[in-house]
């Protein structure tokens, strides 16, 4: 479905105005869980990010956190030595290495921080129909693609 026409001026700025009450809310609450675990921001996001999406290099977790790769190799110590991560060879070539996240680690740790706020978000999902969170799942997750690329974009720029 796409629009014939712009979107009003007052709905695109409620939009606007959500996605960076949902954006500062977000940082807030990441940052008030790594706290809790001794962790960074950048721990946390680094974590989900590979429960997410699987073992990666420490090129594409660079890419995908947005990082410099001194920090990311920090990261990956530190997140090695509390044993959430965990290092292994590359299966398709033994010279490149793999980051790991321990999932079941990382469930036992975080899991009891996200119940309250999991409870709040399945109420909110109950208002809704099943057709129009098809539609809100779609547009956060062409949002996220957009903002992911233009962290890539701004992280691999001079300016």
């Amino acid at each position: 479905m796409t629009r014939s026409t712009p979107v009003p001026d007052e709905l695109r700025a409620r939009l606007d105005q959500a996605g960076r009450e949902i954006s500062a809310a977000t940082v807030a609450f990441h940052t008030a869980v790594a706290a809790r675990r001794g962790l960074s921001p950048s721990d946390t996001k680094a974590l989900d990010t590979l429960m997410r999406e699987g073992p990666l290099t420490h090129a594409e977790l660079v890419k995908r956190t947005a990082l410099k790769p001194a920090s990311v190799t920090d990261l990956i110590d530190r997140l090695e030595q509390r044993g959430l991560v965990e290092r292994s060879r590359h299966p398709d070539d033994g010279r490149r290495v793999v980051v790991t996240a321990r999932d079941d680690v990382i469930y036992a740790s975080m899991a009891p921080l996200f119940g309250d706020w999991v409870g709040e978000l399945t109420a909110i999902y109950d208002r809704y129909t099943d057709a129009e969170l098809e539609v809100i799942a779609d547009c956060m997750a062409r949002m996220a693609i957009a903002q992911q690329g233009a962290a890539e974009r701004l992280a691999a720029s001079d300016d």
